[in-house]
């Protein structure tokens, strides 16, 4: 068991903004029947769930302007700590519409980071490391990042003896396996795009893949199939004892925040897999991203089927 706060890294900080409604019809005028709003970006959402499981957690990143303010004030709300970087541009807003028959996002993509900025942010994510028990990296770079972004913080951290666990997409996703985390956890699209749809047919030759391109391990969260792990120990798949229906858009940054926390507490793997299911499957009940209904995921944790591969 390592000690010490898990720290998030939300690059890409957003501010949530959740209306939620019948039906949206197009191109027509909408009553909204209820909206939230609050700090989001993946990490920060993982670190909210931390704090749900009883851990503790610290979010860094960046973030700026009257929407990085509202970001900062919002997370000071949660009692989440606070270690975001300033930078000059504008913060991002990101729009979730949801519908009883599920949920649409609309993601602005974020500011524009100088070399400079970036460069004074790694200093403060070196001094961050010593605190730290792990290091979640998820979502997406803003403008001006360097496209091995990823990597670089993986390494750093990795350098300073502290897993890191990778939640990204894309060419992010592909460049920070450079940094060799120890987990990454993709979505099947996400692994989809990077190895092409036989992933989806069979995830465990994806989740090789990424080992061989630089993971320790990997798991692949497949919606309300569970999810599928591949580790040293061996290969999982877990599943939940029935299918939730709700607002998904943070199902996958709960699931980020069990696996986390189990590997901090070196957990067995079916344990932390049962309780990635079972909070990933509860935060599908919850009004909006980093939230977890915790009486379902009491309920359902000794229910899921956690089996080998």
């Amino acid at each position: 068991m390592l000690g010490g706060m898990i720290l998030t890294v939300t690059l890409n900080a957003a501010l949530d903004v959740t209306y939620r409604l019948e039906a949206v019809a197009r191109h027509e005028m909408n009553r909204v029947e209820a909206v939230a709003s609050r700090a989001g970006g993946k990490g920060i959402n993982v670190a909210r769930v931390l704090r749900l499981l009883g851990e503790d957690a610290a979010v860094t990143g960046l973030c700026g302007g009257p929407t990085g303010e509202v970001i900062r004030r919002d997370l000071e709300a949660a009692a989440l700590t606070d270690h975001l970087h300033p930078i000059a541009a504008e913060s991002r807003r990101t729009l979730a519409l949801v519908e009883r028959s599920g949920a649409t996002l609309l993601n602005e993509p974020g500011p524009e980071v100088t070399p400079g900025e970036w460069e004074a942010f790694l200093e403060r994510y070196r001094g961050l490391l010593g605190l730290s028990s792990a290091v979640v990296l998820s979502g997406s770079l803003p403008r001006g990042l360097p496209g091995d972004a990823y990597a670089v913080l993986a390494a750093i951290a990795g350098d300073g003896g502290r897993p890191v666990v990778l939640d990204a997409d894309g060419e992010a996703l592909r460049a920070g396996l450079r940094g060799r985390p120890r987990m990454v956890k993709p979505n099947a699209d996400e692994l989809a795009r990077l190895f092409g749809e036989t992933s989806s047919t069979d995830p465990v030759a994806g989740l090789r893949g990424l080992c061989a391109a630089g993971a320790e391990t990997a798991v692949v969260s497949l919606g309300e199939r569970g999810l599928v792990a591949l580790a040293r120990e061996g290969a999982w798949t877990a599943r939940p004892p029935r299918v939730m229906r709700g607002n998904a858009t943070g199902a996958g940054d709960a699931a980020v925040a069990a696996l986390t926390l189990g590997l901090v507490r070196g957990l067995p793997w079916p344990e932390r897999l049962a309780q990635a299911v079972a909070v990933s499957a509860a935060a599908v009940l919850a009004p909006v991203a980093g939230e977890a209904d915790m009486r379902v995921y009491r309920e359902l944790l000794p229910l899921v089927r956690v089996e080998q591969a």
